[in-house]
């Protein structure tokens, strides 16, 4: 049983959706905010080395549970973007953030296209795409080079089986442990695990079907903030051309770096270069200044 008293729970940082579902959030340092949205089920945690670092660096760093992972309440229901935007939208609404850099990984840049094709980009300057599920993942007879439906409900049919089991084996692909350089430790892989089984079988079966049905071509079309996306050459289910190459394109005037002998994992496995590349978008002499792809 835990620990955590009545009065602990009422005093942690908590933002009330509209359907009453409490999110807790992380609010570190003042300044220029930076949002973070993390990817499926691993909870704002997973964010750890940029929140300290964009504290450090005089920014305002805040990144939210999605409902159902780590801290925040798990509803058992309401798993799809339209709700995932609408809650980014009551974290935004009221800790009443401008000129946000919104920064997301994997799953997260699917919330962030939709909170910008549906709410507008009045509170939001910019964002930042690291590894992104977008636009759509699923093959389709207008979408061929999309991702088998059988695919993915073999990977779902798992999880539903052993989600322990499956999150520790798709572990060394999400951080790219057969690459050169590759130097994790088996803590801070384990640690990624752990976060992941926070979540409720619930949670991660939805928001499973989520990141890998719907079809945000349209959302992701209507983004139109200067967009920096980041990606891996060894992003074994996540394709570069089938999900970053295909929203560089759709996002006007969007810019394209590619890791080399890197993995999905790569606000992890490359955090530091992660740190410094978001920091040098954000900052108004950016490094990104013209569209294009650049190989490093």
């Amino acid at each position: 049983m835990s620990s955590t008293s009545a009065k602990e729970i009422t005093d942690m940082p908590y933002i009330e959706t509209t359907d009453s579902t409490r999110l807790f959030y992380f609010d570190w340092g003042t300044g220029k905010p930076v949002v973070f949205i993390h990817g499926w089920a691993v909870g704002a945690e997973s964010w750890e080395y940029q929140l300290k670092y964009f504290a450090d660096q005089g920014f305002r760093a805040i990144a939210a549970d999605t409902r159902g992972c780590g801290r925040s309440d798990d509803p058992g229901r309401n798993y799809d973007f339209d709700t995932l935007a609408e809650d980014l939208a009551a974290v935004l609404n009221k800790l009443d953030l401008t000129d946000v850099t919104l920064v997301t990984h994997s799953m997260g840049a699917g919330t962030a296209s939709r909170y910008l094709s549906k709410y507008g980009s009045d509170r939001v300057e910019k964002a930042v795409f690291i590894a992104p599920t977008t636009p759509f993942l699923l093959k389709t007879e207008d979408n061929p080079n999309g991702i088998d439906k059988a695919n993915f409900d073999q990977g779902l049919a798992a999880l539903m089986d052993d989600r322990p089991h499956y999150l520790n084996a798709m572990a060394p692909a999400f951080f790219g442990a057969d690459l050169p350089g590759f130097a994790l430790s088996p803590e801070i892989q384990q640690w990624l695990v752990g976060l992941a089984q926070r979540a409720s079988m619930q949670t991660s079966v939805g928001l499973y079907r989520t990141n890998t049905e719907t079809d945000l071509r349209a959302d992701v079309g209507r983004v139109t903030v200067p967009t920096h996306i980041i990606h891996a050459d060894h992003d074994y289910g996540n394709p570069l051309e089938l999900s970053s190459a295909a929203t560089q394109r759709l996002i006007p005037g969007s810019t394209l770096t590619v890791y080399e002998n890197a993995g999905h994992g790569l606000i992890i496995t490359h955090k530091d270069r992660i740190n410094r590349e978001i920091l040098e978008f954000i900052l108004p002499s950016g490094m990104v200044s013209s569209p294009g792809v650049t190989m490093s």
